[in-house]
């Protein structure tokens, strides 16, 4: 009854939401070139505004901005591997999961020496000819430059699934934030901004979206509605979005059509008394060798343990899980199944950030007619 999900996603499944006229990854030949889009032309600037100073500005005037090769030389000192799922703020579903790898955004701002006064960092993509469509979003510089132990930072990436990032995916570099959604993480970077401006400056601030979320915990239902035969076993399945406050289980609720077409009021008496019940999570691979890129060992990815070669968390922080609910053989009739996360802290979704300004993360529903 569910779609069948892979662990890692071909970078040309991910489902595209790329916006302007045209669209940077539709550009070819001499475009291309000029937009600075090819392994060959791409450069990244790392400049200063706002009463911010750097030793030395990195820019296409002074032929010093950061070049692919230099940037994969960084790489080879200071590389991270990392697996993460890709979610729009606005769109309740994933995008697709990959294994990212790049150079930690502080890492690459050592490059230009000496800071001072600063207080925010400012980041662009690529722009194309469309004057409304602006790519852009920023950090605060302890975002950049500190992480609780262990955990990740802001990376400049320049590798999916062990191949270079291809120009849908936001190729050749594209700066990933691991613990938000896909909004922050920058497509065609090219332009870095340091500044002692506080305020975030970001594209979907304008739309009045919260520029800094961190990505929530969330469970999402695979399909459509589920039409199916008296004695035939009903599986459901999805996936389940694991953001900050990490996993604790999926459950689920199924119950009688109640003639609404699966609408139910926030307020009604019907969530007080539901009766969730656990969702399989599919557990995590015992063999790598299969699932991560020709060459690239467990060892090497954030979230393992070196030893063992195993998940430290299962599902980890920031990708997705898969999970089932084997509802068996159901008595002819109509119903509504629903299916909620409920994170480390205890808090089943929508909770504990139920405003879908900072993320869509209503919880699902999907009706079964059994006939």
């Amino acid at each position: 009854m569910g779609t069948e999900r892979t662990f890692l996603t071909d970078p040309a499944r991910f489902r595209d939401v790329s916006r302007g006229n045209p669209r940077p990854h539709t550009l070819k030949g001499d475009a291309l070139v000029r937009a600075r889009l090819t392994p060959q032309t791409w450069r990244l600037e790392i400049m200063a505004e706002g009463g911010c100073t750097i030793q030395t500005p990195l820019t296409l005037e002074k032929r010093n901005a950061l070049d692919l090769p230099t940037l994969e030389k960084l790489g080879r000192q200071h590389n991270r591997k990392f697996l993460k799922a890709m979610q729009c703020l606005n769109i309740p579903q994933p995008l697709g999961q990959g294994l990212w790898e790049g150079v930690p955004l502080r890492n690459v701002l050592q490059q230009v020496g000496r800071i001072n006064n600063i207080r925010r960092i400012y980041y662009w993509g690529f722009h194309n000819n469309d004057p409304k469509q602006i790519f852009q979003s920023s950090l605060s510089y302890t975002q950049a430059m500190d992480t609780a132990p262990g955990d990740l930072c802001p990376l400049v990436c320049y590798r999916l699934n062990g191949h270079p990032i291809p120009l849908e995916r936001g190729g050749p570099v594209r700066m990933v934030i691991p613990w938000s959604y896909g909004f922050k993480s920058i497509k065609w970077l090219q332009r870095i901004v340091l500044t002692n401006e506080y305020r975030a400056m970001d594209t979907y601030a304008q739309g009045n979206n919260d520029p800094d979320s961190f990505l929530k915990t969330a469970a999402y239902i695979d399909g459509n509605d589920v039409n199916a035969r008296v004695g035939q076993p009903i599986t459901m399945t999805g996936t389940v979005m694991v953001g900050l406050p990490g996993l604790r289980r999926v459950e689920y609720w199924i119950r009688p059509d109640a003639g609404a077409h699966g609408r139910i009021a926030d307020d009604d008496a019907a969530w007080r008394t539901a009766r969730w019940q656990p969702c399989t999570i599919q557990p995590a691979p015992k063999d790598w060798g299969g699932t991560l890129p020709q060459g690239v060992l467990p060892r090497d990815v954030w979230g393992f343990d070196p030893k063992t070669g195993r998940p430290r968390e299962w599902p980890m922080r920031y990708s997705w899980g898969l999970w089932s609910a084997n509802l068996g053989k159901l008595a002819a009739g109509n119903y509504e199944f629903r299916v909620r996360s409920v994170d480390a802290n205890d808090m089943p979704q929508p909770e504990p950030r139920p405003y879908p300004k900072a993320g869509r993360n209503d919880i699902q529903v999907k009706l079964i007619a059994v006939t």
